[in-house]
């Protein structure tokens, strides 16, 4: 059972889906007791850093989501913002991050010539081995909405790249802490795919 974290940002029922077209357990909760009962959690996010960071420790949902990663260790999924939310903290915002990952987000630059937010499908590759993407083709893409991206302080925690205009880290992990940059319930067969994988860890 994946526990989805209803935090009042994010694409929950798109996600809902995508678990039940993989055949994967799926629960949409902001309940405090059920998300103390998780297996795995997954936090998803579109929106402001700040914003969402607010929404998180401005109640118990911090504490707990606290406990449950760093002391209990179960694996936690972030997407999109959630990735984010995952870092130290972000150029969009003031507020720190849940530090959880040792990276920073930071906003794409200006003098690039590229369009932001960087939107639609992009190929990634793989920066090392790992269970959440280790099955997957030689050539394999996602789909991505984003203004901030995610550099890690250590390639040891980058899983994935992808570039636009420069390359940042389209996924990330940190022991039993796995992020993605892109949307893998809007990225078809590799976003099911990446579902799947994450069930199993």
């Amino acid at each position: 059972m994946i526990t989805i974290i209803d935090y009042g940002l994010g694409n929950l029922g798109s996600v809902a889906n995508m678990m039940k077209k993989v055949n994967v357990d799926a629960i949409i909760t902001s309940n405090l007791a059920e998300i103390e009962r998780a297996e795995k959690i997954l936090l998803p996010g579109v929106g402001a850093f700040d914003a969402a960071m607010e929404k998180l420790t401005d109640t118990e949902l911090r504490e707990i989501l606290d406990h449950k990663v760093l002391e209990e260790r179960i694996p936690v999924l972030g997407i999109c913002l959630g990735m984010q939310l995952l870092t130290k903290g972000s150029d969009e915002g003031t507020l720190p991050g849940l530090g959880w990952v040792p990276a920073y987000t930071h906003k794409f630059p200006d003098n690039l010539g590229i369009k932001i937010p960087h939107m639609g499908w992009n190929y990634v590759i793989h920066n090392r081995d790992n269970p959440l993407t280790g099955n997957f083709d030689k050539d394999f893409r996602f789909y991505f909405v984003h203004s901030y991206f995610v550099k890690v302080e250590n390639e040891e925690n980058s899983i994935l790249k992808a570039t636009h205009g420069i390359t940042f880290d389209a996924a990330v992990q940190n022991s039993n802490v796995f992020g993605a940059q892109f949307h893998p319930e809007k990225s078809h067969r590799f976003g099911m795919q990446l579902f799947k994988n994450f069930s199993l860890l």
